[in-house]
């Protein structure tokens, strides 16, 4: 019975926020836009995230260097490690590594202030003031998570990259010029060009569902502790899930 009741939930869960995505799509997406607050958000979003996301890019790519090159001398292949420390960040590493990054920070924030606000009544009185509570509160978080989740990615990658290059001067001496030649060479577009959209997929998920679980918070307190847990589970989940069809999909593509 009790996997029969968490399917249920689980299914009328994928329901309602279905539902909301649908009702972000037909309202929050429509004139008038409120601008100042998606500024606001994505600097909030975006600027505040960039230390925790290129702090770890840069140990990333250090420890990833660290733990191929014992690997690649065995096989007397270690000129190969710009390389292949180029491809795995770029391609996979890099975006679901910060997309997580993301969704433990942002998912949780936007799902504990929402949730709170949602718990002392100031969403309903928002809506009562004449303030379309949807379109400034989520439809802005949203749209924000979206836009700068890329840009974070792509930035976290220079960084990741960059520590690599640290961590194969750490028992070798490689000029950066050569280095960075040899990660570019190989890569293509269709390196970098999923591997940046899927990005925008993955923010609006941790987006949608923060909002989502704040938006729906019950319960006083204990229930937006709930809702900013809940929303860092399921985000971290959908983003795997999203990155597993994606990867699928350029598989049929041809794009790998």
């Amino acid at each position: 019975m009790s996997i029969i009741s968490e399917s249920k939930d689980f299914l009328d869960q994928t329901g309602q926020i279905s539902r909301f995505a649908g009702r972000f799509f037909s309202h929050g997406l429509k004139p008038k836009f409120e601008v100042k607050e998606l500024l606001v958000q994505c600097y909030l979003i975006g600027y505040k995230s960039f230390p925790l996301v290129g702090l770890t890019g840069f140990i990333m790519g250090l420890v990833l260097t660290m733990q191929l090159r014992p690997s690649l001398v065995s096989y007397g292949v270690q000129s190969e490690l710009p390389v292949m420390v180029g491809i795995a960040i770029v391609r996979e590493i890099g975006p679901v590594i910060t997309a997580l990054i993301f969704a433990g920070k942002i998912g949780s924030s936007i799902g504990a202030e929402l949730g709170s606000m949602k718990v002392t009544e100031q969403i309903d009185s928002m809506d009562v003031s004449g303030t379309n509570p949807f379109k400034y509160l989520v439809a802005t978080r949203v749209i924000a998570t979206s836009l700068m989740l890329p840009i974070l990615t792509i930035l976290g990658d220079a960084i990741s990259l960059f520590g690599a290059y640290i961590g194969v001067n750490i028992k070798s001496v490689t000029n950066i010029r050569f280095f960075f030649v040899q990660v570019f060479e190989s890569l293509s577009y269709s390196d970098v060009l999923p591997a940046v959209i899927k990005t925008i997929f993955f923010g609006f998920a941790v987006g949608l569902v923060g909002c989502y679980k704040g938006f729906n918070s019950t319960k006083g307190t204990q229930g937006v502790g709930r809702s900013a847990n809940s929303a860092v589970v399921l985000s971290s989940v959908l983003i795997f899930i999203l990155d597993l069809l994606t990867v699928q999909l350029t598989n049929l593509l041809g794009l790998n």
